[in-house]
């Protein structure tokens, strides 16, 4: 016989909405600092000097090379997003403070390329909303990074009971000298 369903949604596990949100946080980080990397490594502008009767030369300038610092910006902000998996607590929540401060950096590398004269406007917007991404996952990591689960904590050993004492432990935990002995008189070393 079926069960009668209510219609509400059941409610989601913390630690497996942690996960999703880590993800998420993770997620934005890596997403706006690429799309900020690989739009600083595009050509900006491009200048033409003219030579006389020969052709003019051209100059192609990526935004690596007008703003250098904003690529080097983005490497710390997808090392960043990286680092969140890896750290828990407070310092996860201080890596988020950073690439927050990184992401609106970015930013600002992308809004002073648009303020620029001869210089396309496409990829410094592409810039400027990487950052902007990459800041909001920061943010996010700030605001709510505390309490998400760290890597690898899913094979860290659980604390230990309070194990009986004496003989009546099994006699790995006594030692090995006592684990040969039990082998040699026929028990088994890992049953009480």
């Amino acid at each position: 016989m079926n069960e009668p369903t209510t219609g509400a949604p059941a409610a989601t596990s913390p630690p497996a909405r942690g996960r999703r949100e880590l993800t998420y946080a993770v997620l934005l980080c890596l997403a706006g600092a690429g799309l900020a990397f690989w739009a600083v490594t595009r050509t900006w502008s491009v200048e033409l000097t003219a030579r006389g009767s020969l052709p003019p030369t051209r100059h192609a300038r990526t935004g690596a090379e007008l703003l250098p610092w904003v690529s080097a910006l983005a490497l710390v902000g997808l090392a960043g997003g990286g680092a969140v998996l890896a750290t828990r607590g407070r310092v996860r929540r201080l890596l988020g403070g950073l690439l927050v401060l990184a992401g609106l950096a970015m930013a600002a590398g992308g809004g002073y390329g648009l303020a620029e004269s001869g210089v396309s406007r496409q990829w410094p917007a592409l810039v400027l909303v990487g950052g902007l991404v990459a800041a909001a996952g920061g943010a996010f990591t700030g605001a709510r990074g505390g309490g998400w689960p760290a890597m690898g904590t899913r094979y860290e050993r659980p604390a230990r009971s309070a194990a009986p004492a004496g003989p009546d432990r099994p006699a790995v935990e006594r030692g090995t000298r006592d684990a040969w002995e039990a082998l040699d008189r026929g028990e088994d070393p890992t049953v009480s």
